[in-house]
Formats: structure tokens, C-alpha cells, sequence
């Protein structure tokens, strides 16, 4: 019986020195708790711990909330943490909008911080920028083609163009909402159509407004996490005459198209005087074979008796007077065909 009176003892000592243990290493937060009117028991705070909870994190969490005048449970706040948000961050981004006079509730924030997990933004960040709005280069600088947006009007003149828009976050479509990449993109589409359509650059540059006015109107916001407060046109320098260029590479197109047809011509025509060139010759040829059987036919005509001597001899007079003809008309026939 002392034996097991002393375990008894030994067990009832050792669970106390562990209380007193654990209140001493929670002491300092539950009182801190305590004296900012935002109490979190001992328990609760044992219990964080156990579950892996800063539980310093969540308890300073709860006394700025209760400061600022926005109940938190610490139920939540370990909840969100165990989800990957940031409760220091969903804190201060509710004391600025409780400030600013806006609505947005504890789930709220906690689902816009989330929703920003793996990105440069922050949930503070979206609602500083709801109640400061804040301003985007339309391109961005880091774009290239020297921060512009190039557009050509009607009359070939192109113009670049560098607009500020100013933007607002608008919290209720931030999840799920597009980014500002595609703001970007959108109002650069509605500068580039604004200038397309003008029938001259002059127009636009006259009137530099009218490609706000233009953007705004088709709602380039719609969608996205942002409202467009304005459009302005930061920007206007004349650039190249493109559509003389354009015309001029046609015009040269179309020279080469010319010269490849001729060139083709030219070949065909060479062909086809290879080709007479070629009949030619063959037609002498037959004239030669043709020559070439007279004195045949003459000898046979002898053979049969149907030429003489004498026939043969006026034709061989025939010829001797056709070749006299021939060489003294010769050279006396000038290039107009007359004789000189």
C-alpha cells in the first residue's frame, strides 16, 4: 500500500509539474489575451499548439482585430492558416476596409487571399488598391518596341501611343476575376481599333481623347478583378508612313512579277525561233533531196526517149542564162529590193 500510494503521488506530482509547465510557457500569451479584451483560454492555446498553430501568430491576429473592432474567433484564424492563407494579412486588410467604409466580410478576405496565394499580390495589397486606386502603364515599360502600342490609320500614317489607366480593385470579382495583364491587353485592342477606324491620323492626334472615350465604352473591364476609373493618353508621337511602304514592296512585287512573265515570254519566243531555225533545215534538206533526183529523172527520161540531145542541151542553156541572171542582178539589188 505505500508503494502504491507513492506512484500515486510520483504520477499526481508529475501531471502537475507539466500543468504548471505548459501555463507557464502560455502564460505570457493568455495574459496578453486577457488585458486586450480578447481572451483566449489556456486550453485553446495548448490545443494550437499540438496542432502545429503559431499560436503567438494567432493570438496578436486577434488582439489587432479586437482593437480595430472586428470579432474574430481564433477558430477561424487557426482554420485559415491551416488552409495556407495569411491571418495577419486578412487582419490588416479588414481594419482598412472597415476604416475606408467598405463591406467585406472575414470569408471574404480569407477567400481573396487564398486566391492571391502563388502571386507577387496580397489581399492588403487588392484593398488598399479598392480604396487607393492605383495606375498601370498601358504597355508596360519592360514590353519593348520603346513602351508604345503601334496602330496604323486609314490614310497608312501609323501612330504610337502610350496610355495611364487608372484602375480600382473591385473585391467582389476579385476571384475569379482576370488580372491586369488582361486589362492590358484589352485596352491596348481598343487603342489599336480607335486609330484603325480613324480615316486620318490627324483626326486622332487632334483629338487624342476620342480613343479614351472609344476604350471606355466597350466595358474592357468586364470579367477582370479591376474598374476602370479612366483612360488617359499619356503620349502621341507620329511614326512611319506605312502605307507607302506597303505600296512601295507591292509596286516591287509586282515589277519582279512582270519581269519573271517577260522572262518567260523571252524563253518562249527563243524556243520557238530554235524551233523554226530547226524546220528550216529541214525543210533545205528536203528541197536538197528533191534537187538531188533531177539528173536521176533526166537520166531516165534519156532511157525512155522522152528527152533528146537537144532538149537536154537548151536546158542546160536555160540554166547557164538563169545563173548569168542571177549573179550580175545580184549585187546591184540594193535593201529597198531596186536596182541601183
Amino acid at each position: 500500500m505505500p508503494a502504491i500510494g507513492t506512484l500515486i503521488f510520483a504520477i499526481v506530482a508529475i501531471a502537475l509539474l507539466v500543468l504548471l509547465m505548459l501555463v507557464g510557457k502560455f502564460f505570457n500569451l493568455w495574459l496578453r489575451a486577457r488585458v486586450a479584451n480578447a481572451p483566449v483560454s489556456i486550453p485553446t492555446l495548448v490545443a494550437m499548439w499540438l496542432r502545429g498553430v503559431p499560436n503567438a501568430l494567432v493570438v496578436d491576429s486577434r488582439i489587432t482585430a479586437a482593437k480595430a473592432g472586428i470579432p474574430i474567433d481564433t477558430d477561424q484564424l487557426e482554420a485559415h492558416y491551416l488552409a495556407g492563407g495569411e491571418i495577419n494579412h486578412v487582419v490588416l486588410s479588414l481594419i482598412a476596409a472597415d476604416k475606408a467604409g467598405m463591406s467585406l466580410n472575414f470569408n471574404r478576405a480569407c477567400a481573396i487571399d487564398l486566391a492571391c496565394k502563388g502571386t507577387s499580390k496580397t489581399v492588403l495589397e487588392a484593398v488598399r488598391t479598392s480604396i487607393n486606386p492605383k495606375v498601370i502603364d498601358c504597355p508596360q515599360p519592360d514590353m519593348g518596341r520603346g513602351g508604345k502600342i503601334d496602330a496604323v490609320a486609314k490614310d497608312g500614317i501609323s501612330l504610337r501611343v502610350r496610355a495611364r489607366v487608372t484602375v480600382r480593385t473591385n473585391l467582389d470579382r476579385f476571384v475569379g476575376g482576370a488580372t491586369e495583364e488582361t486589362v492590358i491587353a484589352r485596352v491596348g485592342e481598343g487603342i489599336v481599333t480607335c486609330i484603325g477606324s480613324a480615316a486620318s491620323y490627324k483626326d486622332v492626334l487632334e483629338n487624342p481623347d476620342s480613343i479614351s472615350k472609344l476604350v471606355l465604352t466597350k466595358g474592357v473591364d468586364a470579367g477582370t478583378a479591376f474598374e476602370i476609373l479612366s483612360i488617359d493618353i499619356a503620349d502621341v508621337d507620329v511614326g512611319e508612313n506605312v502605307g507607302a511602304k506597303l505600296q512601295a514592296e507591292q509596286a516591287e512585287t509586282d515589277k519582279k512579277i512582270a519581269q519573271a512573265n517577260a522572262e518567260v515570254r523571252r524563253a518562249a519566243a527563243v524556243a520557238l525561233e530554235q524551233e523554226m531555225a530547226a524546220r528550216t533545215q529541214e525543210m533545205r534538206a528536203l528541197v536538197v533531196e528533191a534537187e538531188s533526183k533531177v539528173p536521176m529523172a533526166i537520166a531516165e527520161a534519156f532511157r525512155n526517149g522522152q528527152l533528146g540531145i537537144m532538149d537536154y542541151a537548151k536546158y542546160k542553156n536555160v540554166l547557164a542564162d538563169t545563173d548569168m541572171r542571177s549573179r550580175i542582178a545580184g549585187p546591184s539589188v540594193g535593201e529597198s529590193g531596186t536596182k541601183s
